[in-house]
């Protein structure tokens, strides 16, 4: 239990945002699985908005900004792997 009054609110203020931050990365959890588990290749739309939700948790501070540009880069080139393949 904290001491002081400033430690009991540092507290409650980091509950709160651990909640917060937790339904954001639980979102990206399953916005990622929704694209590797839809199909073979991703479509561009979904990918786009994958793209924005990273970049959201990224300026917010939920997820590191190396993290996010990695995890973009793999989205991309998921999305080019799947519209270069030939269709036959």
């Amino acid at each position: 239990m904290a001491n002081t009054k400033s430690a009991s609110k540092r507290a409650r203020q980091t509950s709160v945002r651990s909640l917060r931050n937790r339904s954001v990365l639980t979102r990206l959890r399953k916005m990622q699985k929704g694209l590797s588990g839809a199909g073979a290749k991703p479509e561009a739309k979904n990918v786009q908005a994958m793209i924005s939700a990273i970049d959201k948790a990224a300026k917010r501070g939920i997820i590191h900004k190396n993290a996010a540009q990695r995890r973009k880069a793999r989205l991309n080139k998921s999305l080019l792997a799947g519209s270069t393949a030939p269709s036959a």
